[in-house]
């Protein structure tokens, strides 16, 4: 059965873009969100395998909700999407709990080695 993925990123390209190289390499991806808040939401209504999360969003940023989501779920794994230049809030977010991170412009082979590292 295919691994359930949730991406989170407030650009529509850019989930587009992960969309595309998940499901062109078996991922299930379930659902997107466009901010942290709608991500904890679908979170919680959809219990996918792995989430992708940006760093930066409106209304809640990547790393409250991924704190958010731990305390939902402690086993939640996360990779942290980033643009280049936020390795300080990259650190922050695995201090946090994030599994992995991967750098924007994503690079199909870098995506998919961190998360089958993460999910399999």
């Amino acid at each position: 059965m295919a691994k359930t993925v949730l991406i989170v990123d407030d650009a529509a390209f850019m989930r587009m873009m992960i969309k595309d190289i998940l499901t062109k390499n078996g991922y299930d991806v379930v659902g997107e969100a466009q901010d942290g808040q709608e991500a904890v939401e679908k979170y919680k209504e959809l219990q996918p395998d792995l989430v992708t999360m940006d760093i930066t969003m409106p209304e809640m940023d990547g790393i409250t909700a991924l704190k958010e989501i731990q305390s939902i779920n402690g086993d939640a794994k996360i990779i942290m999407c980033s643009a280049m230049g936020q390795q300080a809030m990259v650190i922050d977010a695995i201090q946090a709990g994030a599994k992995d991170f991967i750098v924007k412009p994503f690079q199909a082979d870098r995506v998919i080695e961190a998360i089958s590292k993460v999910i399999g």
